[in-house]
C-alpha cells in the first residue's frame, strides 16, 4: 500500500492507558521512528493515534458525502458536489475524496497493528494495561474494516504492523475480511470496559463492540460473504445487549430530543462517541488534501437562510454549506404522521427568527387579502425576534402565503436552496462562524440496537419479537404530547420496508443511510421512487453499489498483481 505507514505523527501522546478523566487527552508530539512503538511510550502513543484517526471517518465531509446524500432520505443540496451526490459520469475513481477516506483508514489500522503487536512485550506495561490496549486497538481496528468493507467490499487485510512503503497489494476476498473484524471485536470485548459509563467518553467499551458485532452480522448477512447463521446471529448479539443495558447504566433516553442536545452527547442511550476539540492542534489544514478531521456536520445541512429578508448568517442557525437537503419523501411521507410521533420536530428546524434590522421586509401596498390585523402597508412585517422563516408541512396557496407575516415556505414549495435543516449537529459553541463543531460525534447509540434486533429477528422468522423492540423506539417517540399506543405496530405492519422507513424516522442523517440501502439491496429501487434529482437516471448496477477503489492506489501497485477495480468503474 503506498505510504501506508503515513505514520502517527500529529496525534500522540502518553495518556490513553492512565486513570480516567473528563474526556480523552492527546498532546501533539513530532514524527517518531517505527522502533518507538515498541516501548511502553510508544504503546500509548499508537493508541492515541489510532483513537485520532476516528475523527477523519466520523464528522469528516468525506464519509458524509458517501454515505448521506443519494439516498432516499437527502438529495443534493444547491451547493452540493454534483458528481458525488447524484452519481453523475463525472465521478471518477480519482476524486479526492475517496483517496482521502482510503489513506486515512489504512494509516490508523496500521497504528492499531502497531498497538496489537507490540503491546504484549513492550517493557513496564502491567499485564491489565497490556490486554486493555491491544483490546481498545483491536475494536478501533475492526470499525476501521467495517467502513472499508461497506464502502469498497473486497480490500485489502493488513494485520501486522508495517514500518516502511510496500508497492504490492491484494484485494482479501470479503469473507476473510468480515471473519478478521467478528475475531477482532470478539476478543475484544473480554478485555474492554463493560458499559461507557465512568470511562473517558469516547473510550472503546464492550457495549459498543457488541452493537458493532450486531451490525456486523447484519450487514454480512445482505453479502456475498453472507453465512447462514448471519441473522441470528446478529439478532442474539443485539438483544443480548439490550437485555444486559440497564445493568450498564444504559437505556432509551424518555425524550428523542434530548438524545442530541448539546452537551448531552455522554447520555445513558450512547454506546460511543468519536471525540472532537477546539484545539487547533488537531484541525483539519488546507496541505492535508481534503483529510480534515474536523467535525463539519454542522454546516453541511444548513439552507440559505441569511438570503430571506430579516435573516443574517448567525453562529445559531450555522453557516449555509447546503451539502444536502432532504427529500420529499422523507419529509411528507416518512415524517408524515407529526401529531404523535415528535421525531420530525426533534431531528429538524423549520423555524428561523428574525436577526437583521437592516433587511425587515415591509407590507405591500395594497395589502394582500388575509393580512394579520395591524398590518399596514409600507409597515415591517415582524420585528426582531420574531418568526422570519416558517417551513410548515403540507400545501399552501399563494395567497396564504402572501397574507404571512414572515416568509411562508410550505413542503411543496422545498428547493435545494431552501429545506428544513437537520438540527441533530447545532453547535452554538463554536468560536465563529466558520468554525467547524467541537461537539462529540455520536457514532453508535442504544435506539439502533433495538432496530438491528428487530431486524435481524425478523429477517430470522421471529416477526413477534421483533414487534417489540420496533414498539419500545416507537413508543419512545410520542413523548411528551403523543399517544403512545397509537404509535404501535404488530406482526402485519413488519415487513423489510417498514423497517427501513423506521431507520429513517430515527436515524434520518446519522450517516447509516447509504450503507443500509446498499446492505438491503434497496439502493436503487429506493432512488427511482423517492429521490426526484438526477441520482435517479444516473445509477448503475452493479457500478454503484460499490465505491470506487481510488486511483492513487491501483497506480501505487507497480509490483506483482495490478489492484483490481470495482465493477463499471
Amino acid at each position: 500500500m503506498k505510504k501506508i505507514l503515513l505514520a502517527i505523527s500529529f496525534f500522540t501522546s502518553v495518556s490513553f492507558l492512565g486513570s480516567c478523566s473528563k474526556m480523552l487527552n492527546e498532546t501533539p508530539r513530532s514524527v517518531l521512528v517505527p522502533d518507538f512503538y515498541k516501548t511502553a511510550q510508544g504503546v500509548n502513543a499508537a493508541l492515541d493515534a489510532s483513537y485520532a484517526g476516528t475523527r477523519t471517518v466520523w464528522g469528516c465531509e468525506d464519509y458524509f458525502s458517501m454515505t448521506t446524500p443519494g439516498t432516499d432520505e437527502f438529495k443534493r443540496g444547491n451547493d452540493g458536489n454534483q458528481n458525488f451526490m447524484t452519481y453523475d459520469p463525472g465521478l471518477l475513481p480519482s476524486d479526492g475524496k475517496f483517496k482521502a477516506q482510503w489513506n486515512n483508514i489504512y494509516t490508523y489500522i496500521n497504528t492499531c497493528n502497531a498497538v496489537i503487536q507490540f503491546a504484549p512485550t513492550a517493557p513496564g506495561l502491567t499485564d491489565a494495561v497490556r490486554r486493555k490496549a491491544v483490546a481498545e486497538a483491536k475494536f478501533l481496528r475492526a470499525n476501521y474494516y467495517f467502513v472499508l468493507v461497506q464502502l469498497w467490499g473486497d480490500v485489502t487485510l493488513t494485520t501486522t504492523f508495517i514500518s516502511g512503503p510496500v508497492t504490492s497489494a491484494n484485494r482479501d476476498p470479503l469473507a476473510k475480511v468480515y471473519d478478521a473484524i467478528i475475531t477482532d471485536l470478539k476478543e475484544a470485548m473480554p478485555d474492554l470496559a463493560p458499559g461507557p459509563k465512568g470511562i473517558d467518553p469516547g473510550r472503546a467499551n464492550a457495549a459498543a463492540a457488541k452493537h458493532v458485532l450486531a451490525k456486523v452480522y447484519l450487514t454480512r448477512a445482505g453479502s456475498k460473504a453472507a453465512k447462514a447463521t448471519d441473522y441470528q446471529d446478529a439478532a442474539t448479539t443485539a438483544t443480548d445487549l439490550l437485555t444486559t443495558a440497564p445493568t450498564l447504566g444504559l437505556s432509551l433516553l424518555p425524550d428523542f430530543g434530548s438524545v442530541f442536545a448539546e452537551g448531552n452527547e455522554n447520555n445513558a442511550e450512547v454506546l460511543w462517541t468519536v471525540q472532537h476539540t477546539s484545539s487547533l492542534s488537531y484541525n483539519g489544514s488546507p496541505t492535508q488534501n481534503n483529510s480534515t478531521p474536523d467535525n463539519m456536520l454542522v454546516h453541511l445541512f444548513v439552507p440559505q437562510y441569511e438570503k430571506i429578508d430579516g435573516m443574517a448568517r448567525n453562529i445559531r442557525d450555522g453557516r449555509p454549506y447546503i451539502r444536502a437537503v432532504p427529500t420529499k419523501w422523507l419529509i411528507d411521507t416518512v415524517f408524515a404522521e407529526r401529531k404523535n410521533d415528535t421525531r420530525f420536530d426533534k431531528s429538524f428546524q423549520t423555524v428561523w427568527f428574525c436577526n437583521n434590522p437592516g433587511s425587515i421586509p415591509v407590507w405591500p401596498n395594497p395589502l394582500p387579502p388575509g393580512a394579520p390585523a395591524g398590518a399596514a402597508p409600507g409597515k415591517p412585517k415582524m420585528k426582531l425576534g420574531d418568526t422570519c422563516i416558517y417551513m410548515p408541512q403540507g400545501k399552501f396557496t399563494d395567497a396564504q402565503i402572501a397574507a404571512a407575516p414572515y416568509t411562508l415556505i410550505p413542503s411543496s414549495k422545498y428547493s435545494i436552496k431552501m429545506s428544513p435543516a437537520l438540527s441533530k449537529y447545532v453547535d452554538t459553541k463554536r468560536s465563529d462562524m466558520n468554525a467547524p463543531s467541537i461537539r462529540p460525534l455520536i457514532a453508535y447509540r442504544l435506539a439502533e440496537t433495538y432496530l438491528v434486533a428487530a431486524e435481524a429477528l425478523m429477517q430470522s422468522g421471529h416477526p413477534a419479537e421483533a414487534v417489540t423492540y420496533v414498539n419500545a423506539v416507537r413508543e419512545r417517540a410520542a413523548f411528551p404530547t403523543g399517544d403512545k399506543t397509537k404509535m404501535d405496530i404488530t406482526v402485519a405492519n413488519l415487513n423489510p420496508d417498514f423497517i427501513l422507513d423506521e431507520r429513517s424516522r430515527e436515524l434520518a442523517g446519522e450517516n447509516v443511510r447509504w450503507l443500509d440501502l446498499v446492505r438491503t439491496h434497496t439502493l436503487q429501487d429506493r432512488l427511482l421512487k423517492h429521490n426526484d434529482d438526477n441520482s435517479r437516471g444516473n445509477f448503475k448496477s452493479p457500478k454503484h453499489w460499490l465505491r470506487p477503489i481510488p486511483q492513487d492506489q491501483i497506480d501505487a501497485t507497480t509490483t506483482g498483481t495490478p489492484y483490481p477495480q470495482n465493477p463499471g468503474w
